[in-house]
């Protein structure tokens, strides 16, 4: 009797999510240094801005007048606060993967809070296809209590909800993100009087990765334009040229104001979109970020990616085993451990990974695009010493003194307790 009773138990918690209220704030007691909150209070605000008249990719044919539309990006905006706010908060009304079922998220953020006296440095936060702003929300919040405003974005025609044709993405995906950076840069209100828009980095995840490649000045290939066939995601009208290497208004899309960019699992390479030629005209400090198992955009493609991006010093992290939910996305909500019958599976798929907790994933990459970001948005040269690391972390040698201080032979991952730094690759190439 004894012996049934567990087995039915241990069934029934596979089958229950865990007791939750969907935080995206989780530190790990093992993570990393740099994932943990800096000491600024933080707040949020939904905002939202229309870019007048551009191309309706959706609606075009291939011929005839290209239709326009007033396309509105709404956004989540994390900022300092101002000294004394009460930390904490939630996101209602989030949308998971089935873009039916809604959810609410737990944070530090406070909703509407006044902001802090000051300038920080600004980090726009692209999703992938589909997704919204929500889904990297831990990182949101974890950048501005560090002092940066960071603005995700929910890409129209690329959320949950409004999930639409593929090529609006791979026109406009670039495009939000240039016209992000230039709203913020010209706010007028509160918001914008702290936010410091010269400097300014972009972290993409997946197509979001895609359109940061070629904001950054990694054009598409030639071969991505010209095709053709059933399944070749080319828009009709020639409206994906605008972001092709040598073309006008790729050249004019690049943006000085941008001094570092983050793509974790960038699309596009797998496809071709990106060739050698073209992404050597990408000259902005980057760092890949990508699990060894990516199928989606494919790991051996990203690390051409890094191999061909000659034009800049680059990075590749890799988390050894990890699919194409490596890093980014929060952690799955509890909602999403139930089968939707929408999708034929749980939505739980599109956020965790097999085999890497996403806590401690979100933790990791929260320490490195801070390290990043402080290193090229704040001018802070001892954060260059987060990269400076063995390849294999595994490789590392932890090796202190009985006062707690490195001896020569200590080689272990700066920022990392001991036994920690595991199933993480850190490779690096200097511009040619």
């Amino acid at each position: 009797m004894t012996r049934i009773f567990i087995a039915t138990t241990a069934a029934a918690l596979v089958a229950t999510p865990p007791m939750a209220q969907n935080r995206i704030d989780m530190i790990r007691p093992d993570a990393p240094e740099l994932a943990a909150l800096g000491d600024m209070p933080v707040g949020v605000r939904t905002m939202s801005f229309t870019d007048m008249g551009r191309p309706d990719v959706v609606n075009a044919t291939p011929e005839g007048e290209i239709p326009t539309q007033d396309r509105e990006i709404t956004v989540e905006v994390w900022y300092p606060a101002a000294e004394g706010t009460e930390p904490g908060g939630t996101y209602e009304g989030v949308f998971l993967r089935d873009g039916e079922t809604q959810v609410s998220l737990s944070g530090i953020a406070a909703r509407d809070a006044a902001p802090a006296e000051g300038s920080f440095p600004l980090v726009l936060i692209s999703h992938g296809y589909p997704g919204n702003r929500f889904l990297m929300s831990h990182l949101g919040e974890n950048l501005a209590s560090k002092g940066y405003v960071a603005v995700s974005a929910d890409h129209p025609e690329s959320t949950y909800s409004d999930q639409n044709k593929f090529t609006s993405t791979l026109v406009n995906r670039p495009l939000d993100q240039a016209f992000l950076i230039e709203s913020m840069a010209t706010l007028d209100d509160e918001i914008g009087a702290i936010t410091d828009a010269d400097s300014a980095g972009v972290i993409g995840y997946s197509m979001g990765g895609y359109g940061a490649l070629i904001f950054g000045g990694g054009g598409l290939s030639q071969t991505a334009v010209t095709r053709e066939g059933p399944e070749v995601f080319v828009p009709p009208q020639d409206l994906l040229d605008r972001n092709a290497t040598g073309s006008a208004e790729h050249d004019a899309l690049i943006d000085d104001r941008v001094k570092a960019v983050i793509a974790i699992g960038p699309w596009g390479r797998n496809r071709d979109f990106f060739d050698a030629e073209s992404l050597a005209g990408f000259e902005k400090p980057l760092l890949l970020i990508a699990g060894s198992q990516d199928d989606v955009s494919q790991y051996p493609a990203i690390r051409q990616i890094f191999e061909e991006t000659t034009g800049t010093d680059r990075m590749l992290l890799t988390f050894e085993g990890a699919n194409h939910n490596a890093a980014a996305p929060m952690p799955a909500p509890a909602e999403s451990y139930a089968m939707s019958e929408k999708l034929g599976y749980a939505p739980f798929d599109h956020y965790a990974d097999a085999v890497w907790d996403t806590a401690r994933m979100n933790n990791i990459l929260q320490h490195f695009a801070t390290a990043f970001m402080d290193l090229h948005l704040k001018g802070e040269e001892e954060k260059a010493e987060y990269f400076d690391l063995v390849e294999d972390a595994e490789a590392g040698v932890w090796s202190m003194d009985d006062a707690g201080q490195p001896q020569d032979d200590h080689s272990y991952w700066k920022g990392f307790p001991e036994r920690t730094a595991k199933g993480l690759m850190l490779e690096r190439r200097t511009a040619e």
